[in-house]
């Protein structure tokens, strides 16, 4: 069985060069770009979990981090969806200019802000965008993004997460596609329970499975 191929990347962002873990299986069914959370980036344990599962499924994966150093200590940038849905979308040209994959099909698995980004993203620039996993995300962020949104939705909330499930039943009403919305039990919002990571993983591979995998 052949390997998957693993790489560290920079991709030119402005005057910035933005740090990247590009993973390739030799036939992907797809690539999933992650938009990681607020003081979160490419090197996030519980994205790379995820990851791995993805790149089992037999997608490519594409974590990179949307703020530099520097500014990760400015909380404005943190926060500004804006800003982060352009990172995003940088990165995902970057990704397809790569040899390899042009034509595939497109992903995007966001947690907390990076939900909300990859929301706006999909929104912004919708062709290609095949399906969108939110974990624990902050979908409320995107407001006035929401009802553009056409690619498939899954939003994946912990139970004792109370506030962000508010906030995603109501983001949830405001998405137009086809879309879905799961509460993991007894989860807080980083899933670090036993099991609530590996639920989160299982639920987002077989979204992206439905909405990318070979047709049957």
């Amino acid at each position: 069985m052949a390997k998957m191929r693993e790489k560290e990347v920079l991709i030119p962002a402005g005057d910035l060069n933005l740090a990247g873990i590009f993973s390739l299986p030799p036939k992907p069914a797809g690539v999933i770009v992650f938009a990681h959370g607020s003081g979160s980036g490419r090197l996030s344990p519980r994205n790379a979990f995820v990851a791995g599962v993805l790149q089992e499924a037999g997608f490519a994966t594409l974590l990179f981090d949307l703020l530099d150093i520097s500014e990760e200590l400015d909380r404005r940038k943190v926060f500004d969806i804006s800003l982060l849905a352009e990172r995003l979308l940088t990165g995902v040209r970057w990704m397809q200019s790569e040899r390899g994959m042009q034509g595939l099909k497109l992903g995007y698995f966001g947690a907390s802000t990076g939900a909300a980004a990859a929301l706006q993203a999909a929104a912004t620039e919708p062709k290609g965008i095949a399906a969108i996993v939110s974990r624990g995300g902050r979908p409320d962020l995107a407001t006035g993004f929401l009802e553009k949104v056409k690619a498939p939705t899954l939003l994946i909330v912990g139970g004792n997460d109370r506030p962000v499930i508010a906030m995603n039943r109501e983001a949830f009403e405001n998405l137009k596609g086809k879309k879905d919305m799961v509460v993991i039990p007894g989860a807080t919002h980083i899933f670090e329970e036993p099991g609530a990571l590996a639920e989160v993983a299982r639920l987002a591979a077989n979204w992206f499975l439905k909405h990318m995998g070979p047709k049957k």
